[in-house]
Order: C-alpha cells, then structure tokens, then sequence
C-alpha cells in the first residue's frame, strides 16, 4: 500500500503546492510517485503535461487514494477550512504543514493542527511536521515565528526552506532539481529525508 503524505495549511501563500511538486519530483528518482491535488482551482493538475512520466491527478473521492498502485503519494490541499481535511488526514501516514514566518500564518496553524491531533487520537501512526517555507534571509522575525510556533507544542522539522527565486519559478523550469541551484536543491532533498526517516519510524 502507497504511503501518503498530504501537505496542508489553512492559510494561502505559503508555498504547499510548490513543496508538492518538488518533493514529488526529488522522491520519483528512487520511487514511483503520484500527485494528487484536491484543490478545486487545480493549480497542479493543470500543468500535469509539463511534467511527463509524473502522475498529476484530480480525484472526486478521497478513498481513490487508497487504489492508487504508486510507492508514494503527494496530496495537496486547498488554502482554505475544508470538510475534507480530517478524512484525507486520516489516509495520511504524514502531514506536512508548511508556514511562512509571519505572524498571521502562524496563528493559522492552530486550526491545522487541532485537525490533526483529533485525527491522531484515533490513528496513532500518523505523523506530521511543521516546516518554515520561504524564508527571507537575516530576519529577525524567524526567531520569534519559533517562539510561537514553541508555545503551541508544534511538531516543527529541523529542515528550512528560504525563499529563492529558483524555488519559486521551479513549476516552469522542470521542477527545482533541474535548476543547477545548489542550495535550493539541498534543502528540498533534505526535506525529502526527513520525511522519509519519521515515516520509517
């Protein structure tokens, strides 16, 4: 059975569908992987012929996750509440939350992972993580993003993912791998481990 990992945040802007792609592409050299994008706008789905020999799909039911014959599948959410939200959770063996280090994304996260913690009291393998996104160099306000991000127990990643041009133009260069940008490269990869050592765990 496919391992799932779904990518989720309340608050539009931080980067999900970006990561999704990324880390679809840097995982598809040692595994066969799908993504799977529940946004209504379909922002993925809609460049799928860009990215040949990578499933990019749409489903209309979240159980269409569990007959999917790929090692791995990616799950990118739309930026808003969704009623959908705990089911796919359910399905999930990790949840990634990806934030900016503003204040206002942060304070978005606590409905996130209330979700989350509801959905783990009842399925206890399922893992997740909270990883800063788009960060701007020397900022100040990264330091007091983790002092909040401290106080609500978040389950925070050690990988940081800054803000680079590469990154963010990586959806229509062939995805970040292809860029030559060796420091965007790293970080993605490392995230990539890091997700696949707390799923091994």
């Amino acid at each position: 059975m496919a391992k799932i990992i779904t990518i989720a945040h309340q608050k539009g802007g931080v980067g999900k569908s970006t990561l999704a792609l990324n880390l679809a592409l840097c995982f598809r050299g040692e595994l066969s992987v799908a993504i799977v994008d529940t946004d209504l706008q379909g922002s993925l789905f809609h460049i799928r012929d860009d990215f040949p020999g990578l499933p990019i799909l749409m489903p209309n039911k979240v159980e269409y996750l569990q007959e999917l014959e790929e090692d791995l599948i990616i799950v990118d959410t739309p930026p808003y509440l969704s009623d959908r939200l705990p089911e796919l959770f359910f399905y999930s063996d990790f949840i990634l939350i990806p934030t900016k280090a503003g204040f206002f994304d942060v304070m978005a996260i606590r409905s996130t992972l209330a979700m989350v913690r509801e959905v783990q009291q009842r399925e206890f393998n399922i893992r997740c993580g909270v990883v800063l996104n788009m960060i701007k160099p020397r900022s100040g306000i990264t330091k007091e993003t983790l002092g909040l991000l401290e106080v609500m127990d978040a389950p925070m990643l050690n990988t940081r993912i800054h803000d680079r041009v590469s990154i963010a133009r990586s959806s229509m260069t062939g995805g970040i791998l292809q860029t030559g940008d060796q420091k965007a490269i790293a970080e993605i990869t490392s995230l990539a481990e890091e997700i696949v050592n707390l799923i091994a765990i």
